[in-house]
C-alpha cells in the first residue's frame, strides 16, 4: 500500500465558473496530501494553460491524450459534457489509468454499458460521481432505517425540482434541454436522487414512468433567442421497491415557491422527512426529521455536528469529497468502497426502464 499523493490530472477543469472548480477543488483541498492535482487538458491548449496558471498547477496539457498519456497522472478525473464522456473515459481506461467521471456515466444505457465492461477488463478504479451516496445526512438516513427507526418502510413519496428544464435557460446551459444529449431532468437531478433512494431503501421493483412536457420552445435569455425543447419538464414515476414498500416520484422543471425537494418514508413504527432548497440531492443541504412511536410531530433527526467538522462548506463540495475519500482508499487498498461503474450501469438501467414505460404511452 503506497502512501503517495494521488495524481490527478482533469480533463474539463474552469476556474471561472464550472463544476469542477466549485466542488472537486475544494473536495481534493480537504483531503489533505491524499491527492494532488497536477494537470489540466480542456476544449483548447489555450484554456488548459489559462487553467494551469490560475491554479498553480505542473501540467498543461496540449491534449486529453496527452494526459492520458502522461506517466505524472495516475486519476484522470473526466468533468465534461456527457456527450463527451464515452470518447474521453475510454481513451483514460486504455490508457490504464484510473478514472473519475461525472454522472451520468454515458449518454444512455449502452455507452455505460461498454465502459463498465472496459473498465472491468483493464482492472483499475473505475468511479462514477453519484456524489449524494456519499452526503453525510444520506449515510445518517441509511442507518436510521437500517436501525429500524420507522419499523418497516411501507411507502415513500419523492418531489423535486430540476432548476433547469422548464421554459428558459442560457446559452451554456442550452445542452440540457436537448434529450439526445443524455443529460435531461431525469439524467442529472432524478437519477443521483434515486442513487441515494436505493443506498437507503434498497433495490427498486416495477416501475411505470409518464414524462410531459408543457412547454415545446425554451428561451435562451442571453440571446433572446426561442429555441427548441425536447427534454421532458415533468417526469412521475411510481411503482414500487424490492421489498414491496409503494414508490411515487414527481419531478418538475424550474423551481417553485413551494416544495423544491420533498422525500418522506413512512413506516409501521415511525417516519421521516427529507427536505432542502432544490431536488439536486447532489450538491444541496439536506435537512432531515423523523418521529416514531408516541411522537405527535417531527422533530430533527440530523448527523451528529462531528461529521461536518474540517469539511467545505458547500455541501456539493463535501459530498464530492467523500467520493474522492473512498476512491483513495480503493486505489490504495484494493477495494471497491467508491461508486464503480457497475453501479452506474445499474443506475442507467434503472433509467432506461422509466424512459421505456414512458415513451410505451406516447
Amino acid at each position: 500500500m503506497s502512501s503517495k499523493p494521488v495524481r490527478v490530472g482533469f480533463i474539463g477543469l474552469n476556474p471561472d465558473s464550472n463544476w469542477a472548480f466549485m466542488a472537486h477543488v475544494p473536495a481534493l483541498k480537504s483531503l489533505g496530501d491524499r491527492f494532488e492535482i497536477v494537470g489540466v487538458a480542456n476544449s483548447s491548449a489555450q484554456s488548459a494553460e489559462r487553467t494551469a496558471k490560475a491554479l498553480g498547477l505542473k501540467h498543461a496539457f496540449q491534449t486529453p491524450d496527452a494526459l492520458v498519456a502522461s506517466d505524472e497522472v495516475d486519476l484522470v478525473v473526466v468533468t465534461v459534457k456527457v456527450p463527451y464522456h464515452f470518447e474521453l473515459v475510454s481513451k483514460a481506461l486504455n490508457a490504464g489509468k484510473h478514472v473519475y467521471c461525472e454522472w451520468p456515466l454515458g449518454n444512455g444505457v449502452e455507452e455505460a454499458r461498454k465502459l463498465a465492461a472496459l473498465a472491468g477488463e483493464k482492472g483499475v478504479v473505475a468511479v462514477v460521481g453519484t456524489q449524494a451516496r456519499a452526503a453525510h445526512e444520506i449515510l445518517h438516513l441509511k442507518k436510521l432505517i437500517a436501525d429500524g427507526y420507522v419499523g418497516r418502510v411501507l411507502s415513500t413519496t419523492l418531489v423535486g425540482t430540476g432548476g433547469n428544464w422548464a421554459n428558459q435557460t442560457s446559452s451554456a446551459l442550452y445542452y440540457l434541454f436537448d434529450k439526445t444529449n443524455g443529460a435531461t431532468m431525469q439524467d442529472i437531478p432524478m437519477a443521483h436522487t434515486l442513487a441515494a433512494v436505493k443506498d437507503v431503501l434498497g433495490d427498486f421493483g416495477d416501475l411505470d414512468g409518464r414524462f410531459i412536457s408543457n412547454f415545446k420552445t425554451v428561451k435562451v435569455t442571453d440571446t433572446g433567442e426561442e429555441r427548441p425543447k425536447t427534454a421532458a419538464d415533468q417526469v412521475m414515476v411510481h411503482g414500487e421497491m424490492a421489498s414491496g414498500a409503494a414508490f411515487s416520484l414527481h419531478y418538475r422543471g424550474g423551481t417553485n415557491r413551494g416544495t423544491n425537494l420533498l422525500w418522506e418514508i413512512n413506516g409501521t413504527e415511525g417516519d421521516i422527512q427529507v427536505t432542502a432548497g432544490l431536488g439536486h440531492a447532489q450538491m444541496v443541504q439536506l435537512t432531515v426529521r423523523g418521529a416514531r412511536g408516541e411522537d405527535k410531530e417531527l422533530a430533527e433527526l440530523m448527523p451528529d455536528a462531528s461529521v461536518y467538522e474540517g469539511q467545505p462548506d458547500f455541501p456539493g463540495a463535501r459530498n464530492v469529497a467523500g467520493i474522492y475519500a473512498l476512491l483513495a482508499d480503493d486505489i490504495q487498498n484494493g477495494t471497491r468502497t467508491a461508486p464503480t461503474f457497475g453501479d452506474a450501469l445499474a443506475l442507467h438501467e434503472i433509467l432506461d426502464r422509466i424512459e421505456k414505460s414512458a415513451e410505451a404511452k406516447g
